[in-house]
């Protein structure tokens, strides 16, 4: 009796031995994961009823600033295509206006031969998201304000970008007939019908 009592002690204390080291295990891991996320771009604070207000002691994005900052210039332009200085992507310069499908949108993006590369793709949802700023209407578009992202978008290199929505590669979790998009008047993302025709595409190559 004596002897099992010892192998049952000895067996507890190996088991609590074995789950420290993959506690310790998962805390160096998850350390090692950190996540660098760029700055919005937002410079200004503002009240609930939409005014520009100090950023003084308001603790909102304007005034923390978190994040990587953007690299200046933000874009590099080189004929035909443009090149993401914070993210490294190259983007189509100038996406054609033609509407497509969510297949349509794949094999045209998949489908294009230029700048030398035949290796573009339709863009996640991640990667379409990153050119989104969230404080577009706070730049200047020639001598006014930005009235929409598509105008800052516009102003930074490219050129015919359309203010409506542009697919994602990246289908909607919740309904697979559904794939996700993101709108370039304001930077809203949205999901939409696979099988519309309403939205545009935006190529990309390149990434992790």
């Amino acid at each position: 009796m004596r002897n099992s009592r010892l192998q049952f002690l000895f067996c507890a204390i190996a088991l609590c031995l074995c789950c420290s080291a993959v506690i310790l295990g998962l805390s160096n891991h998850a350390a090692a994961g950190t996540v660098q996320l760029p700055q919005s771009g937002q410079k200004q604070c503002y009240d609930t009823n939409g005014i520009v207000i100090s950023c003084a002691d308001t603790g909102q994005d304007g005034a923390k600033r978190m994040g990587v900052a953007w690299p200046n210039p933000r874009f590099s332009v080189s004929g035909d295509c443009v090149t993401d200085n914070l993210t490294g992507l190259m983007w189509v310069r100038s996406p054609d206006s033609t509407t497509r499908t969510w297949t349509g949108a794949m094999d045209h993006a998949s489908g294009l031969d230029l700048c030398g590369y035949t290796d573009w793709r339709l863009p996640n949802i991640n990667e379409l998201r990153s050119l989104v700023h969230s404080g577009y209407n706070e730049e200047t578009c020639g001598s006014s304000p930005c009235v929409y992202l598509s105008d800052w978008l516009n102003s930074k290199g490219f050129s015919n970008m359309q203010l409506y929505g542009y697919w994602s590669s990246t289908t909607y979790a919740y309904d697979i007939y559904y794939a996700w998009l993101v709108h370039m008047w304001d930077g809203d993302v949205y999901y939409y019908y696979k099988t519309d025709n309403y939205n545009y595409v935006w190529p990309v190559r390149g990434g992790q």
